[in-house]
């Protein structure tokens, strides 16, 4: 069963890395510049609402630069791994940190959607982890994904 909490989309005019990663940190699952059309925040609220993820594309930008920046000039620690993940479900959790979506990793993994939503529920619960955005986090955290690979 996955965590359910309060699904917040913050909308600002700020987009300093600090501010994206507290936000992040404190749980929020959308984080948006207020330059946005009012089609893609509505499109970002019912994103949000149905449990999903959504970052500004400058900011997501940024994000994967800082990753693969650190990756760079930070020796990586010795990749320790998710250990309560099954092999399938750190397989799943490499995939929904490279941005796919189910019906794409279902495709990929020739499974049904159905089957890649379990996965990803168990992966959230198992790490107590409330949606997406914060277990794509913990893939980078742990280094079950290293930025600048495919897996």
């Amino acid at each position: 069963m996955v965590r359910e909490g309060p699904r917040i989309l913050i909308l600002t005019t700020f987009d300093l890395d600090e501010y994206v990663y507290e936000a992040l940190t404190a749980g929020a699952s959308g984080f948006l510049l207020k330059d946005v059309t009012a089609e893609h925040l509505f499109d970002a609220v019912r994103v949000v609402a149905a449990g999903e993820a959504l970052l500004a594309p400058t900011v997501t930008r940024r994000l994967i630069e800082e990753f693969a920046r650190q990756r760079r000039t930070i020796p990586a620690p010795q990749q320790q791994g998710l250990p309560t993940l099954t092999p399938r479900e750190t397989e799943v959790l490499r995939l929904v940190a490279q941005g796919l979506s189910n019906p794409e990793i279902a495709a990929g993994l020739h499974v049904s959607e159905e089957t890649v939503k379990t996965h990803v529920s168990r992966i959230l619960n198992k790490l107590g982890l409330r949606d997406r955005t914060q277990a794509v986090v913990a893939a980078y955290e742990s280094g079950v994904v290293v930025p600048g690979t495919r897996a």
